[in-house]
């Protein structure tokens, strides 16, 4: 692989993501950036019975920053918070197919932004 090859989901999420966007009155919120490559990451979520009703995303950042942030959301939406807990970087790789070693630190960031959101929320309850 071309350490510059996107798969074809990766493009897809790229294009057209689902939940790129701004959530109003969100139960948890996050925001971790960084400053060596430029992204950052805020994810917004709701919480209804201890499941991810919704999640939502705004990312500044590359291709492979957008496409990690889109894959996580899909990955979680509608599971408990012990569930989406356990959900971590290799299952977006995994998830995303294609994504050169180098862009790996996005998809670690998506997974710390939400589980600092999350860590926010239950210091509430």
């Amino acid at each position: 692989m071309d350490q510059f090859t996107y798969s074809k989901k990766v493009m897809d999420y790229f294009k057209n993501p689902e939940f790129a966007k701004e959530m109003k009155n969100p139960d948890a919120m996050a925001e971790l950036g960084n400053i060596r490559c430029g992204d950052v990451f805020r994810i917004y979520v709701k919480i209804k019975n201890n499941k991810i009703e919704d999640i939502s995303y705004l990312s500044y950042g590359c291709m492979a920053a957008i496409s990690a942030c889109e894959s996580f959301c899909r990955l979680v939406k509608g599971k408990t918070i012990k569930e989406a807990k356990k959900i971590g970087y290799r299952d977006i790789k995994n998830d995303l197919g294609d994504l050169p070693e180098f862009k790996l630190h996005c998809t670690m960031m998506v997974v710390e932004t939400f589980k600092k959101a999350i860590k926010e929320y239950e210091k509430r309850l």
